[in-house]
């Protein structure tokens, strides 16, 4: 599956994984869920309600919760793991082979189905496959959580376009000051 978003200050953001790309989006209202769910499950069905959306809201909390413990190497909520799991019991999208004439379970899906399937992602995501994978930007003022997909598992930003470009603009204004002496030169003057 695809992961990755836009975020509101207009940068990408790409986690590699779904759920904490869940646990990153900005899920205000139901038109907001229903984009967010819309743009990774094709055939979703009807619009997100109440109900749904404060279902959401709870799983996007316990998913970032966790991950932010999972970053930190600390042990996370009971309640949050209760909450994943929760989500994870219900049923989920069934996979399907395209190409055939008949739609078994696989015609419309539903809010509670692609909910099932984000919280799935994380309970592979803490159990099995991220354990020293997920960490925290190492920008001072981000705390967006990623999984590290690299293959030498060194990621340090949640995205270059971000607080990686930043911080190498930060470097190089450092190592041009401190090449000067200290003193900025300006063009033409």
């Amino acid at each position: 599956m695809v992961t990755g978003q836009q975020l509101p200050d207009g940068s990408f953001f790409d986690s590699g994984a779904l759920s904490l790309d869940f646990s990153a989006s900005p899920l205000v209202n139901q038109a907001d869920l229903d984009a967010w769910l819309g743009e990774r499950f094709d055939r979703l069905q009807g619009a997100a309600s109440e109900r749904e959306l404060a279902d959401a809201h709870a799983l996007r909390a316990a998913i970032g919760r966790v991950a932010a413990a999972a970053a930190s190497a600390s042990q996370p909520e009971a309640d949050d793991i209760d909450t994943v799991n929760l989500f994870a019991a219900t049923p989920d999208i069934p996979p399907a082979l395209g190409g055939g004439r008949r739609q078994a379970g696989a015609g419309r899906v539903r809010i509670g189905q692609a909910l099932s399937t984000v919280a799935r992602d994380a309970v592979d995501l803490f159990g099995e496959r991220g354990p020293g994978r997920i960490r925290f930007c190492t920008a001072d003022d981000c705390e967006l959580v990623f999984y590290d997909e690299s293959r030498s598992n060194n990621r340090r930003w949640c995205s270059m376009q971000r607080c990686g470009n930043r911080a190498k603009v930060r470097a190089h204004r450092a190592r041009s000051i401190s090449d000067s002496g200290g003193i900025r030169r300006t063009v033409g003057g």
